[in-house]
């Protein structure tokens, strides 16, 4: 099951790929886009998104596209987010659903991971669910699984 901190009022739930929650805490051109879903969406997250998270920010580090200061703003935003967000724990269960979800879609390990993560977070019932998301192949998974998706882009 999930867990968190501390409750946000007014939000509705909403599964966040890392994908999503990166322009939040460095500036992109999706930031815009991932601030107004923040605004309206709760967070609910895979165990793994801070590593994720973390993978992606030393990436633009490392790619120069934001600078060492910006770098550990970032980390302290992560960090920030990370203390008021739903976190779906790993389980066998959801192992073996990831597997299973693999020879279903295109979708890469972590990919699955994620998914197999929010077919926990909603029992398995993602009508109604919104998914929210900025990478292509896994927004096409969530909405075949059937959750309402939010592919991130550039407003």
């Amino acid at each position: 099951m999930a867990a968190r901190a501390r409750k946000q009022v007014g939000r509705v739930a909403a599964f966040w790929d890392s994908s999503a929650l990166v322009p939040l805490c460095a500036h992109q051109p999706l930031t815009p886009r991932a601030r107004s879903l923040y605004q309206k969406y709760e967070v609910t997250v895979w165990w793994a998104t801070p590593v994720e998270i973390a993978s992606a920010l030393a990436r633009l580090l490392r790619m120069q596209q934001i600078s060492a200061l910006d770098f550990r703003t970032a980390k302290r935003l992560a960090t920030a987010l990370s203390e008021i967000w739903w976190v779906v724990q790993p389980s066998e269960l959801l192992r073996a659903s990831a597997l299973t979800l693999i020879e279903q879609y295109d979708l890469r390990a972590a990919d699955s991971f994620q998914l197999a993560a929010a077919m926990q977070w909603c029992e398995d019932q993602p009508q109604g669910r919104m998914f929210l998301t900025a990478d292509q192949r896994l927004r096409e998974a969530a909405h075949l699984r059937g959750f309402e998706t939010g592919y991130l882009e550039a407003i």
